[in-house]
């Protein structure tokens, strides 16, 4: 029986990488996923607008939530930033009656109405818990076991842990279940779970370049051939802001950086192309080429299913 979600793409995943929109895509069938797209969905709010007018920000979230609630599915997002924040708002709306109450007047305008009945999933916490790591596993078409893969988790998909309760913030193992399920090796280094300096790269982008570089330069001389986050923002910083990094850490960095269903879909055996890995700024080939080396002509998934197959306008 398939798993259904509505899924929240957020703003990145169909703005400044599409290519995480595309290989996710490409691979929740493969996993037994389908999903209802919230295509009248707005932003999460993330910073700007949560800095702003914090009720504004839950009335955006709460109308999504309503959108789902309709469509008797919990959220399902991939992006790291858009969990945090969406994970906190519904919190707040499921404690607070009055807040609720509030919210639902607004909500009223557009013919919506929220009753607190939604959770808001991320891929990862769908792959490690509602799909399986034995189930994944059994999708891997070409094992990763010549990679070492440094974890890159961030700050918003593990805080706040009382709102999210998924993995432990300090000492998170999630993503290394995932690395291990494909076949790679984590990587252990600090900087797996500190900021990758997004938030602060338009006001303050020598000290936030510098935050990255430090993560990067640890991995890297911990002998990483690759990160991978499931966070498009972290995504941006390490991969975009990656040369500009690299001077601040003062070290020639040249890391791949994989968005979570990239990972998985090299793994699974999805061509590159349909990853959408050309789109990156720090090349990814070193790493296809390896993957490639390793397709033997049975690396094809049993039973596939069509990327358009799985969305559900």
């Amino acid at each position: 029986m398939a798993l259904r979600y509505a899924l929240f793409p957020g703003c990145a995943a169909k703005g400044a990488t599409p290519e995480l929109y595309q290989s996710t895509m490409a691979i929740i069938g493969r996993l037994g996923i389908e999903v209802v797209e919230l295509a009248a969905a707005s932003c999460c709010g993330a910073g700007v607008v949560t800095e702003a007018d914090p009720e504004v920000a839950l009335a955006l979230n709460a109308r999504t939530f309503a959108q789902a609630e309709q469509l008797g599915l919990d959220v399902m997002t991939i992006c790291g930033t858009c969990q945090g924040v969406m994970g906190a708002a519904n919190k707040r709306l499921k404690a607070e009656p009055a807040l609720l109450d509030r919210i639902n007047a607004l909500l009223a305008q557009d013919g919506l109405t929220y009753r607190g009945t939604v959770q808001v999933k991320h891929l990862l916490w769908i792959v490690v818990r509602e799909v399986g790591l034995s189930r994944l596993a059994q999708e891997v078409r070409i094992p990763l076991s010549d990679f070492r893969i440094a974890p890159f988790y961030g700050c918003y998909i593990l805080r706040p842990s009382w709102d999210l309760g998924f993995d432990d913030p300090e000492n998170p193992k999630s993503l290394e279940k995932v690395i291990r399920a494909v076949g790679g090796e984590p990587v252990a280094y600090a900087g797996r779970t500190k900021c990758c300096g997004f938030p602060i790269i338009l006001e303050k982008e020598a000290i936030a370049v510098a935050m990255a570089g430090a993560n990067m330069k640890e991995a890297k001389d911990e002998g990483a051939d690759c990160m991978v986050t499931p966070c498009p923002l972290c995504h941006m910083s390490l991969d975009i802001y990656q040369d500009r990094a690299g001077k601040a850490a003062n070290a020639n960095l040249q890391l791949p950086i994989l968005h979570l269903p990239q990972l998985l879909g090299l793994a699974m055996g999805v061509p590159a192309k349909d990853l959408g890995v050309s789109r990156h700024l720090v090349p990814v080939d070193s790493i296809v080429r390896r993957v490639e080396r390793s397709r033997t002509p049975s690396d094809q998934p049993s039973a596939l299913t069509d990327q358009r197959s799985a969305v559900n306008r």
